[in-house]
């Protein structure tokens, strides 16, 4: 291959629709989410025109009746199910359980969900009570993750939602979570 044959891209930048149908396609085979770093990297596009196609697949998708949305999680971004097809898409792959969270689970998910980066002690200052079951319980059931440590005596470590949290509650991010009333 020539030098110039390798500096080619992979797939030419297209119009605004063609940009957004190009990685519409390559989020669709994807089995997880994806960095635009690495988009770009398999279409051979500038980042600056993934970033620009995925606002406009963004655009496309929330605008529509479609039955997938892009959700973002940080920078990854994936292909999921529109949530109003979730009880649909349970039957047709055999998903029979549901989850069921407590009262605790769900006011600490929500807790972290607000306020995240979050340590223990700082939930545990606003719900009252040791949280330290229940906080194992929403990482077991991968609501929630460790994202670091914060840079303070003891070094505690900070709690964040993730992708799977935004999929079960149908959010394409976390700008979508209701604002809170003072």
């Amino acid at each position: 291959m020539t030098d110039q044959a390798a500096r080619q891209p992979l797939l030419a930048v297209s119009p605004a629709g063609e940009r957004a149908s190009a990685l519409e396609a390559l989020l669709f085979a994807s089995a997880e989410s994806e960095d635009p770093a690495t988009l770009a990297a398999a279409l051979g596009w500038p980042l600056a025109d993934v970033q620009a196609g995925l606002r406009e697949l963004e655009a496309m998708l929330h605008g529509s009746e479609r039955g997938v949305m892009l959700q973002r999680d940080g920078e990854r971004v994936q292909l999921v199910t529109a949530p109003r097809f979730g009880g649909a898409v349970a039957r047709l792959l055999g998903i029979e359980r549901t989850t069921r969270l407590s009262s605790a689970a769900l006011e600490t998910l929500a807790l972290v969900a607000y306020r995240q980066p979050l340590t223990r002690a700082e939930l545990e200052a606003v719900r009252g009570v040791d949280s330290s079951g229940v906080l194992a319980t929403l990482v077991a059931r991968e609501l929630v993750e460790t994202a670091g440590r914060r840079p303070t005596p003891g070094s505690p470590a900070e709690y964040v939602t993730t992708a799977t949290f935004l999929r079960l509650f149908g959010l394409a991010s976390l700008d979508e979570l209701p604002a809170l009333s003072d």
